[in-house]
C-alpha cells in the first residue's frame, strides 16, 4: 500500500472524532473499509496508531505524533493548491515591467498600477526604469514581461499594444517671447530657429529619433545646442534658458520655477505609448492582468 492523503484525511477524522461510526459517516463512507483502511495504514506505517475497544477509540502514543505530522501534511497541501489556484488568477508571483522615465507621470499608466496593486497586492511587481531601446533585449531574454515604452521598431518575436496616444509639448521659458505670446498653442516652425534642449543619440530614446522625424517631415532641422540623457535634465535646463525643447505631455506634471508648456497645433504632433511584451514566451497570469487592467482603462 502506498500511502495517499485520504488515508491521512481518514485517520483525522477517526482521531478527532474517537469512533469509528461517527468518522466513517463525516467521511460519507461505510465503517468497514473505513476499518480496513486504518489497518492497512498502520501497517504501511509499521506502528499502532490507536488503541481500540467494543466502546471507543483512542490514540497511542506513535498516533499521536502520527496526528500531528498529518495536520501539518494536509495544512501545507491544502495551502499548496490554493497557491497555485491563486498564482493562476495572478494572484501571486512575480512581474516584471520595464517603463520609460514618463511613464509614471501618465494618469493612465500610474492609475493602472494603483488599482493592480490594490487587486493583487501578493504580486511581487519589480519595475525596472530604462528608456524605450533598452527595454528590447530584457523583453526576448525574458528579464522582462511587460515593457511600457514608446513607439518603435520592435524584432519580429515582440509584439505591442497601443496603451494611447500622447500629445507632444513645447518646452519654454517663462519668460521666452513665445510663452509671453499668449498663444495656447504653438506650431513646428515657432521652434525652427531657436536653440534647442534634447536628447543625446548615445541615449538610445526612442523619442530621440521620433521627434527628429517629426521635425524633419515639417521641414525644420532644430539648432540642438544642448544634448542630455533625461527629461528631467532638460526641462532643468529650459528653466535655466538655455533653449527650448519638445516633449511628451505627461511631462507636464513636472512643475519646475520657470517652465511653462504649451501644446502643439500639429496633426502629427503625438507619441504612441505601447505595452510590448514577447510574441513566443506565454504571459503569465499576472502580465495578462495588468495588461487587460490598462487596455481597460478609459
Amino acid at each position: 500500500m502506498r500511502i495517499e492523503i485520504r488515508h491521512l484525511k481518514y485517520f483525522i477524522a477517526v482521531a478527532e472524532e474517537c469512533h469509528f461510526g461517527r468518522a466513517a459517516e463525516r467521511l460519507n463512507i461505510s465503517q468497514p473499509p473505513l476499518s480496513q483502511q486504518i489497518q492497512a495504514l498502520e501497517a504501511e506505517v509499521g506502528a499502532r496508531l490507536l488503541e481500540r475497544n467494543n466502546r471507543n477509540v483512542s490514540l497511542t502514543q506513535a498516533g499521536e505524533l502520527f496526528l500531528k505530522e498529518c495536520y501539518e501534511i494536509v495544512d501545507h497541501l491544502s495551502q499548496a493548491a490554493e497557491n497555485a489556484a491563486r498564482a493562476h488568477r495572478g494572484e501571486l508571483g512575480n512581474l516584471k515591467i520595464g517603463f520609460t522615465s514618463s511613464a509614471p507621470f501618465i494618469s493612465l499608466v500610474a492609475s493602472s498600477l494603483f488599482i493592480f496593486r490594490q487587486r493583487y497586492p501578493l504580486v511581487h511587481m519589480q519595475m525596472r526604469e530604462v528608456n524605450t531601446k533598452q527595454q528590447i533585449e530584457p523583453l526576448l531574454e525574458g528579464k522582462l514581461d511587460i515593457g511600457v515604452m514608446r513607439n518603435t521598431r520592435l524584432p519580429d518575436t515582440l509584439t505591442h499594444q497601443l496603451l494611447l496616444r500622447e500629445p507632444l509639448v513645447a518646452v519654454l521659458h517663462q519668460n521666452h517671447p513665445l510663452a509671453a505670446s499668449g498663444r495656447e498653442k504653438l506650431k513646428f516652425s515657432d521652434l525652427a530657429n531657436q536653440p534647442f534642449v534634447f536628447f543625446s543619440r548615445e541615449v538610445g530614446t526612442a523619442l530621440h529619433d521620433e521627434i527628429l522625424t517629426l521635425l524633419k517631415n515639417a521641414g525644420i532641422t532644430p539648432y540642438i545646442t544642448q544634448e542630455v540623457g533625461e527629461a528631467m535634465t532638460i526641462v532643468g535646463l529650459v528653466s535655466a534658458g538655455l533653449g527650448v525643447s519638445i516633449l511628451p505631455a505627461s511631462f507636464t506634471r513636472i512643475q519646475v520655477d520657470g517652465v511653462c508648456y504649451r501644446y502643439l497645433d500639429e496633426e502629427t504632433a503625438f507619441t504612441e505609448v505601447w505595452l510590448a511584451y514577447s510574441k513566443t514566451r506565454p504571459l503569465s497570469a499576472q502580465a495578462t492582468a495588468l495588461i487587460n487592467l490598462m487596455i481597460a482603462q478609459p
